[in-house]
């Protein structure tokens, strides 16, 4: 979950449900990588998705996560610091 990227999509779901294409677009990554970002969260029970036509709209499946994160953020700053 600590990935920067996978933190990102926690907080832009913080806004509701998204297409998957729709936070692809957001990153620079290829959607391939957003798409392995979005399996690992969907795996650690994080987000869910559902199935619309050709589209897969993810939500938040836990959004008391979103309470934790400046917490987490701030262990991934003080190591990020140690290591410099």
């Amino acid at each position: 979950m600590a990935h920067p990227v996978r933190l990102a999509i926690l907080e832009k779901l913080r806004s509701g449900d998204m297409c998957a294409c729709v936070i692809a677009d957001m990153f620079e990554s290829d959607r391939t990588t957003v798409s392995k970002h979005l399996a690992i969260l969907k795996k650690a029970g994080l987000v869910e998705d559902v199935k619309e036509g050709r589209n897969i709209i993810y939500r938040l499946k836990m959004p008391c996560v979103l309470d934790v994160m400046p917490c987490i953020e701030k262990v991934i700053k003080l190591e990020r610091e140690r290591k410099c």
